[in-house]
């Protein structure tokens, strides 16, 4: 069987090798959590109440951080987000329903009014953008519907006008 097919390793050596890969408290992610924390952020990790589990979330300022792998999300334009040579079938399906579903989640929490920020593993190499990054999310944002001047509204310690009189 083994002849037949372009990988190396044994099924039961390629098993144990994919057992090792882990979904959660990754290197990257462990990377950006320290990251935060040494900025002075408080977080709660793996919020399984929200759409797609997210790495950190910052309640504070509804602010969720996905930490993703180049190879596993598809990073566009990466190098590591490379397509492997065997079962190529079964890679392309498998690597276009992570991207789906790291879609529908993305917009599942912007509709219950969360701001999302993706991190990306290569981005490590460069912590104080990724930091940046997240820092100008959690920025408040300028409302889109049009308010009344502050000048014109009336203070909470102002009597009302006396209309009619």
């Amino acid at each position: 069987m083994l002849a037949d097919m372009t990988d190396t390793l044994s099924i039961a050596e390629r098993s144990r090798l994919m057992s090792k890969i882990r979904g959660k408290n990754t290197g990257p992610e462990r990377a950006v959590r320290s990251l935060l924390h040494r900025a002075g952020y408080r977080f709660r990790i793996h919020v399984r109440d929200l759409p797609g589990t997210p790495d950190v979330v910052l309640p504070k300022y509804r602010t969720i951080v996905f930490v993703h792998g180049c190879f596993w999300h598809r990073h566009r334009g990466c190098k590591i987000a490379t397509m492997p040579h065997s079962h190529v079938k079964f890679w392309t399906e498998k690597f276009r329903r992570n991207v789906a579903n790291d879609a529908r989640h993305r917009r599942k929490l912007r509709r219950l009014g969360w701001q999302v920020v993706v991190v990306w593993s290569c981005q490590l190499k460069h912590p104080d953008r990724i930091l940046a990054k997240i820092e100008n999310a959690l920025k408040p944002r300028r409302r889109t519907g049009r308010l009344a001047p502050l000048a014109r509204l009336p203070l909470v310690a102002e009597s009302r006008p006396a209309y009619g009189k």
